[in-house]
């Protein structure tokens, strides 16, 4: 705990504990507080205020066909129910707890696929509003091609640490990286660095010859 110094801001924050973000940004929150006992703090002091507030409210009156129809469903739910099954190894425990279910042991055992010299990513999955969770792993020393979004980037540094043009990231830190940002990160030499990105839109490379495959990322975004 209290590995990061970068933070979500106040707002992210507040509209995690109420429910209301993409589950995509919240999945970065979550792994972020994992190593933030600040946040943690803060997110608890958070869901105190609204549950003060949800105490206020004066409850809508609700039908008996309406109660009738919920208890159903409940019974069914229940008659329902299969017996889960153990699986046959556990997740690494270095693993934050809201990615176990797309990882079903360590990071090296997935289908990591091969971005550039430096780079491997994995998707995990793709959010309602289309934006695509993935993990990119940056090989010790190596680096990304300078580029800029066309839509908000949010990272979590899961192993390992980057630097770029704002300062150096290490291993739980939270960024959010907006259209009008551009940067180039570069693991650090010590070891691999394994981040979670959340995409909302395909990045933009900016250099006179690497901005040529700019067309070919948009479609394999889509």
């Amino acid at each position: 705990m209290n590995k990061s110094v970068n933070h979500p801001y106040d707002e992210l924050l507040t509209a995690y504990s109420a429910g209301s973000l993409p589950l995509s940004q919240a999945l970065c929150i979550s792994a972020h507080l994992e190593h933030c006992q600040s946040c943690g703090q803060k997110l608890q002091r958070l869901n105190r205020v609204g549950s003060q507030m949800m105490q206020q409210l004066k409850p809508a009156p609700a039908s008996a066909d309406l109660k009738n129809q919920l208890l159903d469903r409940l019974d069914s739910l229940t008659e329902e129910q299969a017996p889960v099954e153990s699986k046959a190894s556990e997740p690494d425990s270095s693993i934050p707890r809201c990615l176990r279910q797309f990882i079903e042991s360590r990071y090296e055992d997935l289908p990591w696929k091969r971005v550039s010299t430096d780079i491997h990513s994995v998707e995990l999955c793709r959010d309602s509003n289309g934006a695509r969770v993935e993990l990119l792993k940056i090989r010790p020393g190596g680096s990304a091609t300078t580029h800029t979004h066309l839509g908000d980037e949010y990272t979590v540094i899961l192993e390992g640490s980057f630097s770029d043009e704002s300062g150096l990231y290490g291993q739980g830190d939270f960024m959010v990286k907006g259209t009008r940002d551009k940067h180039t990160p570069v693991a650090t030499r010590d070891r691999e660095c394994i981040c979670l990105a959340v995409t909302e839109g395909p990045i933009q490379f900016t250099g006179f010859i690497s901005r040529l495959l700019n067309p070919f990322i948009r479609r394999s975004y889509a």
